[in-house]
């Protein structure tokens, strides 16, 4: 569903504001063009269903990733995600990102975390050790992937903590039950917030809904009346479409929530039109009007496998046991899976609360 998208997208945008202009401003778009690219290729396969993404947990992962990749490897996660994570403006400008986001004294609660669960016995290198302890709220944790029942208690432990008590035994039997498996990369996004305008829960009532198969059904649907920030844009070939902002508590972080004008236009056809640009034109282009406001409620849990993603972004050779070059992660070649299996059992884990 492209509401639940785009809040994610501007979430981890908007706080990125302090430095220089020109340099952040040309990061933040080519961070959210990596956020775009990985939502529209898992919308794909999804088409007709409903998705919720957060794009940058997965970069997170990357990120951490890039600072142990060596040669090819590294160029594939760079080409990727648009930055060398070596340089260190570019790491200004991302912690800047992380801090703003997770500090935040008034408004949502955001956490962002990545951890790195390692085989107990292999040697890292020193420098990768100091890299990930100051890398967005990032660790190292050692485990016997050897003993799956443990293995994946201590990663739902870890979940656990980092999504103010969220759901648990998130990491199944059958994902990390492999003795040959060395490593697992598994990152957590929270969300939590009031929006600035409550919708009561007395005004919610059952209302007809479209599905994108033509069905109309009652669902249960939250509405006010308030002041918001609103307009109307077309694609390239001329679908038309509204955008409203529903900001959270704060007016730091919003909602935008995008509806075809035409029931006959799918959200395929507009999502093929993103991109960084287009979303800067909406945000800078909506102008404040009073309108009634209908928002079924809904609930929503994803799952897809990355390594069946990441490939199209041209990430590949991490996937491929005689290409991957990690050697920055433990100063040798490490012998992750053998035959045609992953050379990581690459593992990213979202939760998002809305409320």
């Amino acid at each position: 569903m492209l509401p639940l998208v785009f809040t994610v997208l501007v979430l981890y945008s908007c706080f990125l504001t302090s430095g220089s202009c020109d340099l952040y401003d040309e990061l933040k778009e080519l961070k959210t063009e990596f956020d775009i690219n990985l939502y529209q290729r898992l919308a794909q396969p999804e088409n007709r269903t409903n998705l919720i993404v957060a794009p940058a947990s997965v970069s997170i992962s990357l990120g951490l990733l890039q600072f142990g990749a060596q040669g090819n490897t590294f160029m594939q996660l760079e080409n990727a995600l648009g930055y060398n994570i070596q340089d260190p403006k570019v790491q200004d400008f991302l912690h800047t990102g992380y801090e703003e986001v997770t500090n935040s004294s008034q408004g949502p609660v955001v956490q962002l975390a990545c951890a790195l669960f390692v085989q107990a016995g292999v040697h890292l290198s020193p420098d990768f050790i100091e890299h990930t302890a100051l890398w967005a709220n990032s660790s190292l944790q050692k485990i016997n992937f050897s003993e799956p029942n443990s293995t994946a208690a201590q990663i739902n432990e870890w979940v656990t903590g980092n999504t103010e008590g969220g759901e648990a035994d998130c990491i199944h039997l059958d994902t990390v039950g492999s003795p040959l498996t060395q490593m697992a990369v598994v990152s957590t996004m929270y969300f939590k917030s009031m929006w600035q305008k409550k919708f009561s829960f007395t005004d919610t009532q059952s209302l007809p809904f479209t599905t994108a198969e033509g069905v109309t059904l009652k669902v249960p649907t939250m509405y006010h009346t308030a002041e918001i920030n609103y307009g109307q844009f077309h694609t390239a070939s001329l679908e038309r479409f509204g955008v409203a902002e529903l900001p959270y508590l704060g007016e730091t972080v919003s909602m935008f929530v995008v509806l075809p004008s035409d029931r006959r236009t799918s959200l395929s056809q507009i999502e093929s039109h993103l991109s960084a640009k287009i979303i800067t034109v909406w945000a800078n282009s909506l102008k404040r009007m009073k309108m009634d406001i209908f928002l079924p409620r809904f609930r929503i849990q994803s799952h897809f496998d990355l390594k069946m993603v990441l490939p199209a972004l041209g990430i590949t050779e991490m996937f491929d046991p005689t290409e991957a070059d990690f050697k920055g992660i433990s100063g040798k070649i490490i012998p992750y899976i053998r035959n045609d299996h992953s050379v990581y059992r690459f593992i990213v884990d979202v939760y998002m609360i809305f409320v």
